[in-house]
């Protein structure tokens, strides 16, 4: 079949979806007309709505999975400070600094392939102080936790559980063996089982096909995700992808234009990487993508709240929360 961008485009904005080829087709385009065709998109269905959030590293380090990309899995030799669930108080303040700075959602953060009951206990009363004495909305990522831990959370106030795909199935083999592609996405259909919203999404640069991306892309529109995390290989010393090279800004504009075709209502967010960026993401926020993770990521310097709101601002977006 002849396919052609306008025509795409066109498709789209009257309410029809793309599939897999057309999205290939759409990969190979020029890169200019394909990130303005995919900012109009983003225009007509999500206007200037731009998501902010920012997270915490609660729990750090010796994660018994073997993800190739983490700092944090024990399999791999990295300089990752390692520490247990940080205290109530530590992880309530931060989120009262962030929300003060303009954040406007609070993720918690633990490694881990799932966290034990006393631990689960502890988040619900986190979430709970933090609901009552800060007001931010809170999203966190625990693992592959059940329906009736996941509820247990959302009965505390949670609003949101995180749960990256990480990449498409036909790739995820490669970069982990100690859970599965379907371990994940049941985790994310329990979350959603316990009234919950989902933030999913995955690294770019993991040694991945444009149609592994294309596949990611698919898998998370046939979940139901809004909000689609697109975190950029920040490769780490010590990791089996240490070596990999690193995207370009032009390839990260490139895949947000894609996604924002193939899941325009979403919100797509700029996650971990982004500060490799020259621009900071700045290209890719005109290029389909409007949510961004703010302030420090896991293991890694981020770009801080107070700039995030500035770059916000200069491009026309009002920062508002999506999906709650």
């Amino acid at each position: 079949m002849e396919y052609n961008l306008k025509n795409l485009t066109d498709k789209v904005l009257g309410g029809g979806q793309i599939d897999r080829d057309e999205a290939v087709f759409l990969y190979s385009q020029p890169l200019d007309e394909l990130t303005r065709s995919a900012d109009e998109i983003r225009r007509h269905f999500c206007r200037n709505r731009f998501d902010l959030c920012s997270i915490i590293n609660a729990k750090s380090g010796r994660c018994s999975e073997n993800c190739k990309f983490c700092a944090q899995s024990a399999c791999h030799r990295t300089e990752v400070e390692e520490y247990s669930l940080l205290p109530e108080g530590d992880i309530v303040s931060q989120a009262a600094r962030d929300a003060a700075q303009g954040s406007l959602r609070f993720s918690i953060v633990t490694s881990g392939r799932r966290l034990a009951d006393d631990e689960i206990e502890k988040i619900c009363s986190i979430v709970r102080r933090i609901r009552e004495s800060v007001g931010i909305a809170v999203c966190a990522s625990v693992g592959l936790l059940t329906v009736n831990q996941f509820r247990r959370l959302k009965e505390a106030g949670l609003s949101r559980a995180h749960n990256n795909l990480e990449t498409s199935r036909r790739n995820f083999p490669n970069i982990c063996t100690t859970h599965t592609f379907d371990d994940k996405v049941r985790a994310i259909r329990a979350a959603q089982a316990a009234g919950l919203s989902i933030c999913s999404g995955g690294i770019m640069g993991l040694g991945e096909t444009a149609e592994d991306r294309i596949d990611m892309a698919l898998s998370l529109r046939g979940l139901e995700v809004r909000s689609i995390c697109v975190n950029m290989l920040n490769a780490i010393a010590g990791t089996p992808l240490a070596a990999f090279p690193r995207l370009t800004s032009a390839d990260m504009c490139r895949i947000v234009a894609v996604y924002r075709f193939i899941l325009p209502t979403s919100h797509i967010r700029l996650a971990g990487g982004r500060g490799l960026l020259p621009d900071k993401g700045k290209s890719c926020f005109v290029s389909g993508a409007n949510a961004a993770i703010s302030g420090d990521m896991l293991t890694t310097a981020g770009i801080s709240i107070e700039t995030d709101r500035a770059l916000i601002k200069e491009l026309g977006y009002e920062a508002e929360l999506c999906d709650e």
